[in-house]
C-alpha cells in the first residue's frame, strides 16, 4: 500500500516564471518575484554573455506558493511568510546554455508543496549558467556557493537551523550543493543530488565535487552516467536506476534533436518527482554492479533489517541512520539498482518467489513459472533468476518485476531437470512456495504447501495468505 496523498493541492502557474522583475501579483496586494530569463534569440556565438554572478533567491511556501516573494525586505529583515521551525528546501538548477527556464521548476514546485508544509527558496543563478562555454559555467559553481553561504548566514541569525535545510542540486546544482556544504563542514542537514553533473567532476577528489561528507545524509540518483552525469558514487546512497543510463522512453537516435541530448540526464529529476507525487515506491536493491543485479544476485536488504530495501527519492531519509552508520563504522558506501518503465510515473513492482524443498531431489533441475490476477490472467514478469537453479541449495529465490501493481492470486509452476536422464514418473516435493511484495513488504506474502511436481508438467496452485509462523 502505498503512501496516501495530501488533500490539498497547489497550482503555480507559469505565467508567474518568466523573468526577474518585481511587479505586482493579479490582485495587486503583494510583490512578486520572477524567474530570470536569458533567451539564446538576445545574443549569437560571437555576444557570449559575461560571468555575470547575479544570483536572485525566489521564496515559496503555501502563503504565497503562486507568488514568488524575496527572501530578505529592504531592510534585511526576514520575508514574513518564512518560517525558520520548518523545513527549507532549496532547489539549485544546473547548466543553461540558451538561459531558457527549467521545464521541470513549476510542477517541482507544486509537488513539493503539496507534500509538505515548508520553505522553498529556488536558487536563480541563470545569469551564471547561460553560456555556450561549459567551463565557465563550472568555475561560477563555487562563486554561486560562496554568494549563497553569506545569505545563508544572514538566516541564522534570524534564528535558522542548518539542520533544517534539504539542498536539492540538479546537474551542475548538485555540485553547487556540495560547495555549500563543505563551506558549512557538513552540517547542512541533507543534500540530494539529481543526476550531478559528470564532465569537468568525474574523476577529482571529494574536495572538488559533491561528497557525502558535505552534509549530514547526501543521496545521489544518477541516470546519464555515461553522458551529461557522473559515474562514481558520491553519497550515503548512489541510486543507479536503470543502471544508471539509456533510460527507457528516452529517444535512442540522435535524429530527436534536444530531448535525445538531455532526456536521460533529466530523468533522474522526474523519477524524483514521481516519487512525491504517486504512491509508486522505487524500491532499490544493493548491489556492487548492474550485471549482478541483473542476473539476480543482489535481492537481498537484510542489512537494512526492518525498513527493507532503500526507496528511491524523498522517502530515502528514513534509511539515514543505517547508511550514516554503513560509512561511519564500515567504510561501505551503498549503491542500488532498480529497473523503471518508460512513461510517467515510471513505476514497477517487484515480487520474490521463495521455493523451499524437502530433499535434493530436485538438485539438477530448474523451476519457472507464471503469475495470474485475480482474473485468470497471466501477468508478464521480467526474472532476474540466475539463482533458480536449485544446485547446491535447499532454497530458491527468484526476483520478478511487474508493470502493474495487481492482486496476485494463483501461480502456474514447471520444473525442468537440466540432465539429460528424464523421468516422466519422477515426482519432486516442495514444501513451501512463497511470494512476497518487495515494493510494499508490509503486505502479508502468500503461499502453497506441500506440493508435488512432475518433470515438464506445469501445476497450477491457488495463494493464501502464509502460515503465521512463516510471515
Amino acid at each position: 500500500m502505498g503512501r496516501s496523498k495530501k488533500a490539498q493541492s497547489f497550482y503555480i502557474p507559469i505565467y508567474q516564471i518568466v523573468t526577474f522583475l518585481p511587479t505586482k501579483n493579479l490582485n495587486g496586494l503583494q510583490n512578486c518575484f520572477f524567474f530570470s530569463v536569458n533567451l539564446s534569440a538576445s545574443f549569437n556565438f560571437s555576444q557570449i554573455p559575461n560571468e555575470s554572478l547575479e544570483m536572485f533567491l525566489m521564496m515559496y511556501t503555501r502563503n504565497n506558493f503562486n507568488c514568488a516573494e524575496p527572501l530578505f525586505e529592504q531592510d534585511n529583515s526576514l520575508n514574513a511568510n518564512f518560517n525558520t521551525s520548518k523545513k527549507t528546501i532549496w532547489l539549485i538548477h544546473g547548466y543553461r546554455p540558451i538561459g531558457s527556464i527549467p521545464s521541470w521548476l513549476q510542477n517541482f514546485l507544486r509537488i513539493l508543496l503539496d507534500q509538505d508544509d515548508v520553505n522553498i527558496i529556488v536558487v536563480d543563478w541563470n545569469r551564471g549558467a547561460t553560456t555556450f562555454i561549459y567551463n565557465r559555467a563550472v568555475k561560477n559553481t563555487r562563486k554561486v556557493a560562496v554568494k549563497l553561504s553569506e545569505f545563508i548566514h544572514n538566516l541564522l541569525k534570524h534564528g535558522a537551523s542548518l539542520d533544517n535545510f534539504h539542498f536539492i542540486g540538479v546537474s551542475l546544482g548538485a555540485h553547487i550543493s556540495g560547495f555549500v556544504g563543505k563551506i558549512f563542514q557538513g552540517q547542512l542537514g541533507r543534500i540530494t543530488g539529481l543526476d550531478p553533473a559528470g564532465p569537468k567532476f568525474s574523476g577529482k577528489s571529494s574536495n572538488d565535487r559533491l561528497d557525502y561528507s558535505d552534509a549530514k545524509f547526501v543521496d545521489v540518483i544518477h541516470s546519464d552516467v555515461n553522458g551529461l552525469g557522473i559515474k562514481e558514487p558520491l553519497g550515503h546512497i548512489d541510486f543507479y536506476p536503470n543502471g544508471g543510463k539509456k533510460q527507457p522512453g528516452c529517444p535512442k537516435s540522435i535524429f530527436s534533436g534536444i530531448e535525445f541530448i538531455k532526456c536521460d540526464h533529466q530523468r533522474a529529476v522526474y523519477l524524483f518527482m514521481a516519487a512525491l507525487e504517486t504512491d509508486c515506491n522505487f524500491i532499490s536493491f544493493p548491489c556492487s554492479s548492474y550485471k549482478d543485479y541483473k542476473i539476480g544476485l543482489c535481492m537481498d536488504c537484510d542489512d537494512f533489517k526492518k525498513k527493507s530495501c532503500p526507496r528511491l527519492g524523498y522517502q530515502a531519509e528514513l534509511w539515514k541512520d543505517i547508511l550514516t552508520e554503513r560509512i561511519e563504522k564500515r567504510s561501505l558506501r551503498t549503491t542500488v539498482f532498480l529497473d523503471t518503465s518508460g512513461t510517467y510515473p515510471f513505476c514497477t513492482y517487484y515480487f520474490i518467489l521463495s521455493i523451499m524443498v524437502l530433499d535434493k531431489t530436485m538438485k539438477d533441475g530448474q523451476i519457472t513459472f507464471k503469475l495470474f490476477n485475480q482474473l485468470g490472467m497471466v501477468e508478464e514478469a521480467k526474472l532476474y533468476e540466475n539463482n533458480s537453479s536449485f544446485y547446491k541449495l535447499q532454497e530458491v529465490k527468484i526476483l520478478a518485476q511487474l508493470l502493474n501493481d495487481v492482486n496476485i492470486s494463483s501461480i502456474g509452476l514447471t520444473y525442468f531437470q537440466t540432465s539429460n536422464q528424464l523421468c516422466l514418473t519422477c515426482k519432486y516435493s516442495i514444501y513451501r512456495l512463497m511470494l512476497k511484495s518487495v515494493t510494499y513488504p508490509e503486505r502479508p506474502p502468500l503461499c502453497n504447501y506441500n506440493v508435488s511436481l512432475k518433470e515438464s508438467k506445469e501445476v497450477f496452485l491457488n495463494l493464501s495468505t502464509c502460515m503465521p509462523q512463516e510471515i
